[in-house]
Order: C-alpha cells, then sequence, then structure tokens
C-alpha cells in the first residue's frame, strides 16, 4: 500500500465512479483500475461494488475511507510543516472562484502570490459558488471565493468581505427602464436571463421571489457574464444581478434599484472549518487585513 493508493481511492469514493476519478487525476482508466485492484489485493478485501453506472464503497471500503483521509491530510501537514522551514518553498494552492464576484481581483491577488512564492503550484478553478463549497467542504480545493450562502455548510467556514443589494437590469427602451425603483409584483410577469442554479447570483435571485411568493419565467439559461450582458442588451430578457455585474455594461444598459427589500449579494471566502494549509493561511493574510482592519 502507497500514499499514491490512497489518493487514487479516495478520489475513486468521492466521485462514486471510475471515469470521472481517472480524469481528475489526469489517468488512464485501466492504471485507476489496476491501482485500485493491486489495493484490494493488498488488504485482502473489496473496497467498491461496481455497475455500469457508478460505485459504491463496500462496509471494508468505508472503513478504509476515514483513515486514508487522516493519513492524506497527515501527510499534507507535515508537506506543510517543512514548507513553513524553507519559507514556502513549495506546495500546492487550490483556489475557486465565481466569476465577475467584485470586492476581490482574484488573478491580481493570484499573480501577487506567485511572485513572492513561485514554487508553490496554483490550481484554479472558476465555477458556480455552490459547487465550489462542496469543492471546498471535501478538501479538493483549499478555499474559494464564493456568494455566501444564508445556511451554514457543515465543514466550511465563510469569511465576509462585503455586501450589496441585487439590482435589475434591461435595455434602456423596456418599460421597466423608466422606474427608479421596483417592486417583486411588477416583475412578476418579466421574461428573465439568468445563470445555472449552482451560480450564487442565480440563488439569490431564486431566494428573493420565493420570500415574495412569486413564481418567474426564466427562458435563458447561461453560464457565462458576457453571454448574460449581450442577452439581456438585445432584448431576450431582464436580469437580477450583483453590482460588480451591472456595472460592466455601464452605459449600455438600465439598472434599477429593487428596493428595501432587496436580497443583498454577500462575498465572502469558503475555507475549510479546520485548520488550513500553510500556503492558504499566507495567501489569505493580505486579503483578510485589508478586509478586517
Amino acid at each position: 500500500m502507497d500514499l499514491r493508493q490512497l489518493e487514487y481511492f479516495v478520489t475513486v469514493a468521492d466521485e462514486r465512479h471510475f471515469t470521472r476519478a481517472a480524469e481528475r487525476l489526469f489517468i488512464s482508466q485501466s492504471g485507476l483500475s489496476a491501482s485500485i485492484r493491486a489495493l484490494e489485493k493488498d488488504l485482502g478485501a473489496t473496497l467498491f461494488t461496481r455497475n455500469t453506472r457508478r460505485v459504491e464503497l463496500t462496509e471494508a471500503g468505508r472503513a478504509l475511507l476515514d483513515e486514508s483521509r487522516r493519513t492524506l491530510a497527515s501527510v499534507e501537514a507535515a508537506r506543510d510543516a517543512v514548507a513553513a522551514v524553507q519559507g514556502l518553498r513549495r506546495g500546492t494552492l487550490s483556489v475557486g472562484t465565481e466569476q465577475c464576484l467584485g470586492a476581490v481581483d482574484v488573478p491580481a491577488e493570484l499573480a501577487r502570490f506567485h511572485a513572492a512564492h513561485p514554487g508553490v503550484e496554483l490550481l484554479v478553478q472558476q465555477a458556480g459558488s455552490a459547487h465550489l463549497i462542496e469543492e471546498v467542504r471535501l478538501a479538493r480545493l483549499d478555499l474559494a471565493f464564493v456568494a455566501q450562502p444564508t445556511q451554514p455548510d457543515d465543514g466550511v467556514t465563510f469569511i465576509r468581505l462585503v455586501s450589496e443589494p441585487m439590482v435589475l437590469i434591461c435595455p434602456p427602451q423596456h418599460p421597466l427602464a423608466e422606474r427608479d425603483v421596483i417592486d417583486w409584483l411588477t416583475l412578476a410577469d418579466a421574461v428573465f436571463v439568468d445563470f445555472h442554479p449552482d451560480w450564487g447570483s442565480r440563488r439569490v435571485t431564486d431566494r428573493g421571489f420565493a420570500a415574495a411568493g412569486l413564481m418567474r419565467q426564466v427562458a435563458s439559461e447561461v453560464n457565462d457574464v458576457h453571454t448574460l450582458l449581450d442577452l439581456v442588451d438585445r432584448g431576450l430578457g431582464v436580469a437580477i444581478v450583483p453590482g460588480p455585474i451591472a456595472r460592466k455594461k455601464t452605459g449600455k444598459l438600465a439598472t434599477v434599484a429593487l428596493g428595501p427589500d432587496a436580497p443583498t449579494w454577500d462575498v465572502a471566502i469558503a475555507v475549510p472549518a479546520g485548520s488550513m494549509s500553510l500556503a492558504a493561511t499566507t495567501f489569505l493574510a493580505p486579503i483578510r487585513g485589508r478586509f478586517q482592519a
């Protein structure tokens, strides 16, 4: 049994699928399967039950999973201890971010860290906040810049950075563009462009309509800020978005306030509820200093 086998085992256990696990690990599926079979032979136990759609842990696999996570965490802690002595000369920092969050210029922060610690490998993932939070919870990401959810998440701590109200955007010729403030009931019959439900902005908007007891029509669902803005600009719907997204089309689209009950866009950093790696702590120190001073 070696550490690579344990890493492969944990990845398959997380994904419940050999193909997806192989893609995450950047190895062939046959190589991954061979490694798991060798581990099972070494332990004298079957770790997974396999079918055509997914794999499930056996009782022996569940017992090994907790110990494997602890072993890999201990190895990472040992690496951090050595890195601390060496002045963070090596290691890995994995960072997630949702698109156009505002508050923090994530590429600039990554560049700052890389200039100070060029030996640390940077891994960056862009996705919706819900997915990124889950990645932090599963220790696949060291930290993530996200839209903070309203409910706490076991295993994840949120460091709030900024909060601002969401706004409506629409073409200047749209009837709603003439208003200074708009209420939820007026929006009940509007056609919307919005993000995939995994995105933080979409979840905030959905909660706002649910709180008002209203349904809405989302005609276009996208996974890119610029596509959303272009669809709104061409009159294919209106959108409720955070300020940083609305400000990207200043002068081209009208921005309308949602009133005192507008949902807020709360930007936060998601970190593990336990200890953070030395690289993550070092990366976050100046950011936390600016926002928590």
